[in-house]
C-alpha cells in the first residue's frame, strides 16, 4: 500500500512548502507532542507558529483513558492553550458511535465499560449510565460466587460493551466483560482503537488493541473499532469542523493508524514524525502493509526550527 516516496522536512524551503500546503493540521498526541509527561522539543513554538499563521489545529488521539476535559488540563500543564472542542479521543468517538450509529437510548440503555475513566466520562456527558470501568469492586480477586456484578445476574439494560486500554486489567474485568459479550443477540461490542502498543519516554508498552484482543479471543467476536484509522472517527471530525479534506494534514508517529487514517481518509497530506514508534527505514520502505507518508521529519519541532 504505497503512496510514493516521502519527502523529508530537512530544509527551510521544504518546511515552508509544508506549511503553505495545508489549512488544518490533525495531530496525534502521544509520540508526536509528548512522551508520557515529557513534552518533546520545540512543540510549544511549533503550535504557536501554526496558530500565528491562522491554521486550524485539531488533536486526534487513540488514547481512551482520558476524557477531552482531562486532555485540556494536560495541555495546560505544558503551558499550551487548547479548547475541548479541538480534541477528539477514541473514547469520545466510541461514545458518539454508541449514540449516533447504534442509536442506544440515554437513560434507558446502559454500557459496560472495559477500560478507564475517559470512556465513562464521555458516555456520561451524552447521558449514558455505564457500569464496570474504574469501579473499585473490580480490583478485588475474582470469584463468580461473590462478584457483585454476577451474584444477582447481569444487568438486563446493558446493550453494549465498550472496551479500551485498561492499565488495571485483571481476571475480574475480563470475566464479567465476557458474560455480557456472550449475549450476542442484544449486546454490541465496540473497541476504542487497535493500537497494539504505545510509546512512553524510553519504553514501549501494551496498548488498547492488546487488551481488547483478549476479549475478542474469549468471546469469539470482532469489535467495531472507533479510533484511527477508522473512517467513523474522521467523518465525525470533518463534519464537526466543516473541513476541506484536501487542505488537511494528519500528523502522527504510527504508520498503520495515523498515516493510514490520513491516506484512506483522502486528506491532502500526512506527516510522520520519528519521535514515537516508527523509524526512517519503515517510513521509506515500499510495502503492502502500510502506506507511506507524504512528508516525514525527525521531530515535529523541526517545522519551527527550520523556519526560524
Amino acid at each position: 500500500m504505497t503512496t510514493g516516496s516521502p519527502t523529508k522536512i530537512s530544509t527551510k524551503a521544504i518546511a515552508q512548502e509544508f506549511l503553505d500546503s495545508f489549512d488544518t493540521f490533525l495531530f496525534d498526541c502521544d509520540g508526536v507532542l509528548w512522551l508520557g509527561s515529557h513534552l518533546l522539543p520545540s512543540i510549544k513554538e511549533t503550535l504557536g507558529l501554526l496558530n500565528q499563521l491562522g491554521k486550524q489545529l485539531v488533536f486526534v488521539t487513540n488514547n481512551s483513558t482520558k476524557s477531552r476535559a482531562a486532555y485540556t488540563k494536560k495541555f495546560a500543564s505544558f503551558g499550551i492553550d487548547v479548547k475541548e472542542d479541538q480534541i477528539f479521543t477514541s473514547g469520545y468517538a466510541s461514545a458518539v458511535y454508541v449514540r449516533d450509529f447504534l442509536k442506544l437510548e440515554p437513560g434507558k440503555d446502559k454500557v459496560w465499560v472495559f477500560g478507564e475513566s475517559g470512556i465513562s466520562e464521555e458516555l456520561a456527558l451524552m447521558g449514558f449510565e455505564s457500569l464496570g470501568g474504574v469501579d473499585p469492586r473490580l480490583d478485588e480477586a475474582f470469584d463468580h460466587k461473590t462478584s457483585p456484578f454476577l451474584v444477582n445476574g447481569l444487568d438486563p439494560n446493558v446493550r453494549c460493551v465498550v472496551a479500551g486500554l485498561d492499565t488495571k486489567i485483571n481476571y475480574h474485568r475480563l470475566a464479567v466483560s465476557l458474560q455480557y459479550l456472550q449475549q450476542e443477540d442484544k449486546v454490541h461490542f465496540v473497541g476504542t482503537n487497535v493500537d497494539s502498543t504505545f510509546p512512553q519516554k524510553g519504553f514501549i508498552f501494551p496498548g488498547a488493541g492488546s487488551c481488547i484482543a483478549s476479549l475478542a479471543c474469549s468471546s469469539g467476536r470482532t469489535p467495531i473499532y472507533c479510533g484511527k484509522p477508522n473512517i467513523n472517527m474522521l467523518n465525525t471530525i470533518v463534519s464537526a469542523k466543516n473541513l476541506d479534506k484536501s487542505r488537511c494534514c494528519m500528523v502522527g508517529d504510527r504508520l498503520n493508524t495515523d498515516i493510514r487514517f490520513g491516506v484512506e481518509g483522502k486528506l491532502g497530506g500526512t506527516l510522520l514524525v520519528l519521535t514515537g514508534i516508527e523509524t526512517e527505514e519503515r517510513a521509506l520502505e515500499n510495502t503492502a502493509d502500510h502506506p507511506n507518508p507524504k512528508f516525514y521529519a525527525d521531530k515535529l519541532g523541526d517545522v519551527y526550527e527550520l523556519t526560524h
